[in-house]
Parts: structure tokens; C-alpha cells; sequence
């Protein structure tokens, strides 16, 4: 992504973390905070001497500039001049008001990729209302199959659905990216937070529309295989066990002492597999409940069989895949005053890797680069400055 310019006129985490997910493979970053009112991500999550730390993690690789967009219409009219893409997530309506609609923006630079990450998409009956990535997991029905069977739909503790998007807003900028390549001409991408978790239930609506179906909530059960669940060994600690394939349930059921259960007329698919969980966690659960998490999972991958530790954190920063992957890195950061670790960049390539230069940094800390850069001069700036436009 070297040669990519990217300007983030965005707040909290779907747009944010599509850009820091260009910026770690190259792109040149610059983040528009409001320079009274920063992005509310910074006082999310846990803060050291009161600086953020999640921020570390979502500012990385950017350059950060101050601008009030209602006021400083020509500052930012200059800096979209200057870049190739633009994420924001204004709600639809705010960006046209300040006469920075994308007519506006495309007139002045037509190449320009314009990422627009709302909660509820550009049109329709919801467009303007506000909302997060929470509200997503409940109307995509996200909420309605997880939870156990008989308790209430149940929310992710993270941004779940914002992280979804991130991932989908990347790819649509790289898609009219390569685009442009072809046709010279920038275009509009309207991401609606509510559409990419909606992919990624799966076959739900063809399946409702086909035959009726409605997925209950079954914990940590699936309708589609068995054995899956969460175990306890012996020794307190869980385990996470999935038999998506046949040749693993095989493996697990023999593994535990139970080989006469593949005999069953049930076991040959996992949606049958699935309608007997019950006696399938009991002989599973059972076995791994004698056992120690170290025997557990030794006997299982002697077995060739799928399971995982059910990590909280402290688990991950001592997990050997991890390490092997180099998943969790260093980075040296001023305003902590020593390294601070964080997760890698998302994916390993030969040729072209990622790396993150720097961690996200303190409030306006590049706006005078960056407004240089455009030719505002120094005794503009002030003035700026003096307006509270900057």
C-alpha cells in the first residue's frame, strides 16, 4: 500500500480500524480528530497515567491532525486533494451540510475513493438514526442465536460487528482501488454496519426463506455438528472441542472410550450428530473431566483430533503457536515511556510484509506536518489555531 494516501475523518472503531488495517501495510494514514472533542475511542478500555491504551492499538501507523470540518472547509477541501481514499463515518447528511458532500469532494479530486462506514447505510428508513456496532449484532441476528437455550439473547463483550466491518471496508477500498487503476475515476462505497455481520451467520436467510427454519440459541452447541462444546478438566481449565468434519468426530468419540458410537446410524452426518449432543458432551465431557489440561490436550493431538484452551489473556501472552507466529509484538512508544505490546498485523505475506512503525500517538500530535504539507503556512495556522478550527 506504499504510495496510498489515506485520509480518516472517522471515530470509535469500524472506520478507524479500516484505516489502521491499510496503514499497516504501507499506506500513509492521516487521522482528522475534532480538536476540541478527540475520537471517544481514546477513553475506551483500560488507560495507563491517562492515556488509552486500546488507542495504541487502533492509532497506530497514522499521522494525527486536528480540523473542526464545519469550520475549516478549505483545510479539508486541501488535504482531499492530497489523498486517495477518504474513510468517514458521519452520519449521512453531516458531510453535506458542511458543503463536503462527495460532489463536492469528487469534483475537486475525481479519483478519490470515498469509504462511508454508517450504522445503517446512506438510504432507507434507519439511515439517519444513530447507532454502533451493538446494535448491529442485534439486528443481524447475531444476538438471537447466541446465549444458552434458555437465557436471553446475548451481546459480544467487544466490537464484534465493528471489527466486521473493518475487515469489509478494507476490502471495498481496495476493490475501488484497483478499479480506479482501470478507469482513472474515484468512486462511493456505502458500508452499512449492519450488512457484513449478517454474511458471516451464514445460510440463515436462504435456509428461513427455503424451508422455515429458525436457528435457536444452543449455547455452545452447534446444529450443525456434535461433539462441540466447552469442557472442564480436572485440573479447573476448559477446553474447546469441534468435530466440523466426520474423521474427527470419529477420532474424539474413539479417543474418550466410546468407538462403539460411530456404529450408530446417526453418526455418519453432523446435523445428525447434532440432534444426540447430549449423550455426545456426556461421553466426552466426562473423559476430559478425569484429566489434567496438559493430558487432555497431549491426547488429542496424539489422536489428530481438533481442540483448543479456552485463553483469557494471560493465556494468549504465553500460548507457543502464538509466539511461533509472532502474533503479540513490541512496540517502543514516547508517550508510555517504554515498549507496549499489541497484536501484529493481520497476515504473513513473503513479498510485501506489514510491520507497525508506531503506535497511536497523543492528540494533534502531527497537525502542523500535515497542514504544511498543503500549504498552510505558519501564520495561517495560528490563525486556525486561534479560531479553534485547528
Amino acid at each position: 500500500m506504499e504510495g496510498v494516501k489515506v485520509l480518516e475523518a472517522a471515530t470509535l472503531f469500524a472506520g478507524p480500524l479500516a484505516a489502521t488495517f491499510l496503514g499497516d501495510f504501507g499506506a500513509d494514514v492521516t487521522k482528522i480528530e475534532h480538536p476540541a472533542r478527540p475520537d471517544a475511542a481514546r477513553g475506551h478500555g483500560t488507560s495507563k497515567n491517562g492515556v488509552g491504551l486500546w488507542f495504541k492499538t487502533l492509532g497506530r501507523n497514522k499521522r494525527l491532525a486536528t480540523l473542526d470540518l464545519s469550520q475549516g472547509r478549505e483545510v479539508f477541501l486541501g488535504l482531499v486533494r492530497a489523498n486517495d481514499v477518504l474513510v468517514e463515518n458521519f452520519r449521512p447528511g453531516t458531510l453535506e451540510r458542511w458543503g463536503l458532500g462527495p460532489d463536492v469532494l469528487l469534483s475537486v479530486n475525481p479519483r478519490l475513493v470515498i469509504a462511508r462506514v454508517t450504522a445503517f447505510g446512506q438510504v432507507g428508513p434507519w439511515s439517519n438514526r444513530p447507532g454502533f456496532g451493538s446494535l448491529a449484532e442485534a439486528m443481524s441476528g447475531f444476538a438471537a442465536v447466541t446465549g444458552e437455550p434458555d437465557g436471553p439473547p446475548t451481546l459480544p463483550p467487544f466490537g464484534l460487528a465493528d471489527g466486521i466491518t473493518a475487515l469489509a471496508t478494507a476490502y471495498a477500498v481496495l476493490v475501488a482501488l484497483r478499479e480506479r487503476d482501470q478507469s482513472g475515476r474515484g468512486q462511493v462505497i456505502d458500508l452499512a454496519i449492519i450488512e457484513p455481520i449478517l454474511m458471516m451467520l451464514g445460510g440463515g436467510i436462504t435456509a428461513y426463506q427455503q424451508t422455515g427454519y429458525v436457528q435457536p440459541r444452543l449455547g455452545n452447541r452447534s446444529s450443525n455438528n456434535a461433539p462441540r462444546n466447552v469442557y472442564r478438566t480436572v485440573d479447573g481449565r476448559w477446553v474447546a472441542v469441534s468435530t466440523s468434519s466426520q474423521s474427527i468426530a470419529e477420532r474424539v468419540v474413539t479417543l474418550v472410550g466410546r468407538p462403539d458410537l460411530v456404529a450408530q446410524p446417526w453418526f455418519g452426518t453432523g446435523r445428525e450428530r447434532a440432534e444426540h449432543a447430549a449423550e455426545l458432551d456426556e461421553a466426552v465431557g466426562s473423559w476430559i473431566g478425569e484429566r489434567s489440561l496438559d493430558e487432555v490436550m497431549l491426547a488429542f493431538e496424539k489422536a489428530e483430533a481438533a481442540v483448543g484452551p479456552v485463553h483469557d489473556i494471560r493465556g494468549i501472552m504465553t500460548d507457543p503457536q502464538y509466539a511461533a507466529l509472532n502474533t503479540i509484538v513490541e512496540v517502543d512508544d514516547e508517550e508510555l515511556g517504554g515498549p507496549v505490546q499489541m497484536q501484529n498485523v493481520l497476515f504473513r505475506l513473503s513479498e510485501s510484509p506489514g510491520s507497525i512503525r508506531w503506535a497511536g500517538r497523543p492528540h494533534g500530535a502531527d497537525t502542523d506536518a500535515v497542514l504544511a504539507e498543503i500549504g498552510v503556512t505558519p501564520e495561517q495556522l495560528a490563525a486556525l489555531r486561534e479560531r479553534g478550527v485547528v
